[in-house]
């Protein structure tokens, strides 16, 4: 794929043309997100009894327990109030990957991999903390991580 960036003349609106034989769900994706003008720097989350807007490279991952959805910082658990099909979603062509049925983490936010038995893996955050990667999420992970195929 080769992707060209140009800068219009002075006094020429700025225009996106997209040329391919076949549109893939990931490239409407995108076209969807750019004309809705979509703000993906952070995520309206719950603090107490606060709204609070969350920078989500801040975020080391999602994990939904009892129908409920959390967002983990390094010192701090938020609620949100999407689903985690729908953070997947709202965080697609992003450095969040699904890892279980629960969790979603932000691969920028891990310091090291360590293979465990039965294929999966363990996750070890730059916070210290451990999460495990299911056997099934690992060629995703490894895909998204430009290591795997």
């Amino acid at each position: 794929m080769k992707i060209t960036i140009e800068t219009p003349l002075p006094g020429e609106e700025d225009e996106i043309i997209i040329r391919m034989a076949e549109l893939s769900d990931e490239v409407l994706k995108t076209v969807s997100r750019l004309k809705d003008g979509a703000n993906h720097d952070t995520i309206a989350v719950n603090l107490d009894e606060n709204i609070v807007m969350l920078p989500i490279k801040e975020i080391l991952y999602f994990d939904a327990v009892d129908n409920r959805t959390f967002a983990y910082t390094v010192d701090k658990c938020y609620k949100v109030a999407k689903k985690l099909y729908e953070l997947e979603e709202f965080l697609a062509n992003s450095s969040f990957v699904r890892i279980s049925k629960n969790s979603i983490v932000n691969i920028r936010m891990i310091a090291h991999l360590s293979p465990e038995f039965n294929g999966r893996f363990i996750a070890k955050l730059k916070n210290g903390e451990d999460i495990i990667i299911s056997r099934s999420y690992v060629p995703t992970l490894k895909k998204k991580l430009g290591i795997g195929r």
